[in-house]
């Protein structure tokens, strides 16, 4: 909560200028906060040079954190498939969890998961717990929401991992809500401190220019999405034994908010970058979608994947699924090659950590050729046709 000490204020005025809500007014020279425009920013607090506002925190009851053991990783999967972040996840927690001599368990969703839990032990898992269930056969946030949330209040994680996916992204926010703890999405490091018992989370911030190290300290389960693609999966190990809970969950909601219609699957026969060892990605120099035919030539004469940067994607050149960068998808390709890509901050968020990168821009001050392994600088329109007519006449 938020207040104005009497007792301080003076009413010079220096809080409303500081306000960029409207929040504050001047009533008999003094300030009054609307409580239903205040977001709590504390700027008011820091352009008050009398100390005459106080945020207060609410008081929290008191986590036994002793009583949170163990590293969950929620094993995403859709139709059958498990996701491939899952595996990398469930390699970062085997480490975490060998660190902290715990166990790392795989937290399974959906229906007809017959055959998914080995796979996840050959994986790294000690346990996974399935829910099986009819209602959890398509993904809607609030059901999964609450069936993950219902097992982690009985089993009490100390960590629990999610995939930054679209699936990740949706759901994890209302477990964390619910579940009455802190979120750090889109890590792309997680370190584990012995000092303290926390989850160091690092993730980038302010565009990509700082990594940002989040902690937990105060609330369990920690919570954490991570990017595909920024950690390194286990080799599968077929011997390993583990053991399967199998649980249940009344999933009966108070309001049913959504429904679910139906499935279509993007018709396209491009490769998905995320799986790509080889990606050629266009810009805003493509100039039209037209143009992407040659990106996807390349592409297909590489037997590679079609990425693109958010200003192409915006243009509606390409589907929102080729997004490479913070707010697209992130990739680890042997080769990325850019075409027309400037390399803003946020575009290289998702694809600086590629094994070799090629760029070809006509500006010479290009940002991207700053991370580029190769760069040619020339007009995209006469280079391109040219490295697609070598390739094509090497791999006869």
């Amino acid at each position: 909560m938020i207040e104005v000490l009497t007792e301080k204020c003076i009413g010079c005025g220096a809080c409303l200028r500081a306000c960029a809500y409207d929040a504050i007014t001047l009533e008999d020279k003094l300030a009054v906060i609307d409580v239903d425009k205040c977001v709590l920013c504390g700027a008011c607090v820091q352009a008050c040079a009398f100390d005459a506002i106080l945020i207060r925190k609410k008081s929290s009851h008191q986590v036994d954190k002793s009583a949170y053991k163990g590293i969950w990783v929620f094993a995403e999967q859709h139709r059958g498939v498990i996701a491939p972040v899952v595996y990398e996840l469930l390699g970062k927690g085997r480490e975490l969890a060998d660190q902290m001599g715990e166990d790392l368990t795989a937290v399974l969703l959906g229906s007809g998961l017959e055959g998914m839990s080995s796979i996840l032990i050959s994986y790294g898992a000690d346990q996974v717990i399935e829910l099986d269930d009819p209602t959890l056969a398509n993904f809607r946030d609030e059901s999964y929401a609450k069936a993950l949330s219902v097992l982690a209040d009985k089993y009490k994680p100390s960590v629990i991992l999610a995939g930054a996916t679209v699936t990740g992204r949706s759901f994890i926010p209302r477990v964390a809500v619910q579940l009455h703890t802190g979120l750090t999405a889109d890590c792309t490091g997680l370190e584990y401190d012995p000092e303290t018992g926390n989850l160091m989370q690092t993730r980038p911030a302010f565009g990509g220019n700082i990594m940002a190290t989040i902690v937990t300290a105060n609330h369990r389960p920690q919570m954490a999405t991570v990017r595909h693609k920024v950690m390194d999966p286990l080799m599968p190990d077929e011997s390993r034994n583990g053991v399967v809970i199998q649980e249940s969950v009344n999933l009966e909601l108070d309001e049913e908010k959504t429904v679910f219609l139906g499935f279509e699957k993007e018709k396209t026969n491009l490769v998905n970058i995320t799986e790509a060892n080889i990606i050629v990605a266009g810009g805003r120099g493509i100039k039209d979608a037209r143009n992407f035919a040659m990106i996807e030539e390349l592409a297909e004469a590489l037997d590679g994947a079609v990425g693109a940067s958010r200003a192409a994607v915006d243009a509606e050149w390409i589907p929102y699924s080729h997004q490479v960068g913070q707010t697209g998808k992130t990739v680890k390709p042997n080769i990325y090659i850019a075409v027309g890509i400037s390399g803003a901050i946020q575009h290289l968020a998702g694809m600086s950590s590629a094994d070799y990168i090629i760029a070809i821009n006509k500006d010479p001050d290009a940002p991207i050729f700053k991370v580029a392994d190769l760069g040619i600088v020339g007009d995209l329109f006469e280079v391109l046709p040219q490295v697609i007519k070598r390739i094509k006449e090497i791999r006869r």
